[in-house]
């Protein structure tokens, strides 16, 4: 499922990106890889924040939905 459908809370591992070969690699420079856990931390208007290999990030939906777990 995309990480898009996730609720706060949440913790899944990221099993594919999807996406133009930019994207992956943007995605990929972020630390969303494969086989790496993420947590929805919180929204922030269209927004999610997410805790990855123990850093946060704020990802647009539009990029997050290019994540699957």
């Amino acid at each position: 499922m995309p990480l898009t459908l996730m609720k706060t809370g949440e913790t899944h591992t990221i099993v594919r990106l999807s996406g133009p070969p930019q994207v992956r690699a943007r995605l990929q420079e972020l630390g969303f890889v494969s086989g790496v856990r993420v947590t929805v931390v919180g929204g922030l208007g269209g927004d999610l924040i997410l805790q990855v290999l123990g850093s946060r990030i704020a990802l647009g939906r539009g990029l997050a939905r290019h994540i699957h777990v």
